[in-house]
């Protein structure tokens, strides 16, 4: 990584993090929740920049592990809130409100999702690979909505955030700076994968898979770890996210939102380490200053995107570096 790419990752994030500081001094709590979002939706798209990025995988089923994580938080806090039962045939459990709980529930089970989904997926390569993972995430959005005893189409409330042992999860700078620690802890995770071996061999699957199968590496194992960990911590993301608005619904389970997370990680670039930062921040900010004028912002958004792909194939970071991003 280049020196001046550093520069430009410490000071968005130091300006992520001092955005909401201001905020709280300046009694402003909405805009904390903005930061909040920011922070929880680049966490969702690094886990896929993991498959993306470094492994090529363009995932339109992503939206299937932020849904199941969601769902997860969901599900737990319901039946904790309402001292009712959860019956998972071989075991039950009343549920939890406990952060710490969720969070390993959502990535365990998410990563679970994701390596059956892989072990499909990956048998398939390009546009096959694109339209299997956007089945699958079909499938479970349309399961969402027939899951009638959360919710169905309507989605299902939960009416106080879980909580964190010694803060008040309610207190939006509180909430705030466990998402961004969460997100610092995935990203220094990300750092140090993108240098390791695996990485290189991630990467070198992307490139030329039979240069890494003549080497004597697995390329179909290599990239079927990946996916399960960028599923896990999207997982993750999503269970912040339920937590984030207190709802759940099956447009988390949406391909648009897998959409989105791609577009996320395209503007700030891909492969980049905090590509999916700045492509959340700027999409975020688009979407309340641009939203507050027109129903159809969405239009800036691809002109964004336009210009982006057209002139800036490194993302927001590539033109400011001029080093281009990873090709998939």
């Amino acid at each position: 990584m280049r020196v001046k790419e550093r520069y430009i990752n410490g000071v968005v994030l130091t300006g992520l993090l001092l955005l909401p500081i201001w905020a709280l001094a300046m009694d402003e709590p909405f805009t904390i929740t903005l930061a909040t979002r920011a922070v929880v939706l680049a966490l969702a798209a690094v886990g896929l920049n993991l498959a993306l990025g470094l492994g090529g995988m363009v995932s339109l089923g992503h939206a299937a592990f932020f849904g199941l994580g969601g769902y997860t938080m969901g599900i737990l806090a319901y039946h904790a809130q309402t001292y009712s039962t959860l019956n998972l045939g071989l075991f039950s459990t009343d549920g939890t409100t406990s952060m710490p709980l969720i969070w390993l529930s959502a990535m365990v089970i998410s990563a679970l999702v994701a390596f059956f989904i892989g072990m499909l997926s990956l048998r398939t390569t390009g546009v096959y690979f694109i339209m299997i993972t956007l089945a699958f995430g079909q499938m479970f959005f349309y399961f969402a909505i027939s899951w009638a005893q959360y919710g169905g189409e309507d989605g299902l409330s939960i009416y106080v955030r879980n909580g964190f042992p010694g803060l008040n999860t309610l207190v939006p700078i509180q909430f705030f700076g466990i998402c961004f620690t969460l997100l610092c802890i995935v990203l220094f995770l990300f750092a140090r994968l993108q240098a390791s071996p695996f990485g290189l061999a991630l990467n070198a699957t992307r490139q030329t898979r039979s240069r890494v199968q003549a080497v004597g590496l697995n390329p179909t194992r290599i990239r079927l770890l990946a996916f399960v960990l960028s599923g896990a911590i999207t997982g993750l993301a999503g269970a912040l996210f339920a937590d984030l608005n207190r709802f759940v619904s099956p447009t988390m389970f949406s391909w648009q939102l897998s959409g989105e997370l791609i577009v996320l990680i395209v503007i700030g670039g891909v492969g980049r380490l905090m590509g999916p930062v700045i492509g959340a921040c700027v999409f975020v900010a688009l979407e309340h200053f641009l939203g507050a004028l027109t129903d159809y912002w969405h239009v800036y958004l691809g002109v964004v995107l336009l210009c982006i792909v057209l002139f800036g194939r490194g993302g927001l970071i590539g033109l400011l570096t001029g080093k281009e991003g990873a090709h998939v």
